[in-house]
């Protein structure tokens, strides 16, 4: 269950969610976490999943569809990398179109089309002005 308050989303998480160890939490510092200031790739090689630069994409409905993708391409020896982990993108994809309010994507889009043509046009408004102004 989601909803949205101004620009954040709120998700209420479940059983199953809190099973996934999360970073989220905040909590004083512990010289012993083996996660405490790592980035996405832990030193002995591994994804680190509970790394805030993943955004959650690790836990929730469509985790475990995430790790099976992103550990596969990370572990591809292809020469164009990932280009043996197909299938488990496509899974993870449909499974993120089931749920279009934890995974926007057409807004994304919208969005981003929506800003090109603002900029397409704020050019045109400008030299437009400037021929008004030239022929007065």
């Amino acid at each position: 269950v989601s909803y949205m308050v101004g620009k954040d989303r709120i998700i209420f998480a479940t059983k199953e969610d809190h099973e996934t160890p999360s970073s989220a939490e905040l909590v004083a510092d512990d010289p012993d976490d083996p996660y405490e200031e790592q980035g996405l790739i832990l030193p002995n090689g591994d994804i680190n999943w509970n790394c805030p630069c993943l955004g959650g994409m690790a836990s929730g409905p469509c985790g475990e569809q995430f790790k099976s993708a992103f550990s596969c391409f990370h572990y591809s020896t292809e020469e164009i990398k990932g280009s043996d982990c197909v299938d488990q993108f496509r899974a993870m994809q449909e499974c993120m179109q089931k749920y279009p309010d934890l995974y926007p994507q057409e807004d994304d889009n919208e969005e981003k089309e929506k800003s090109s043509k603002d900029l397409e046009a704020a050019p045109v408004e400008a030299s437009a002005a400037k021929e008004e102004k030239g022929s007065s």
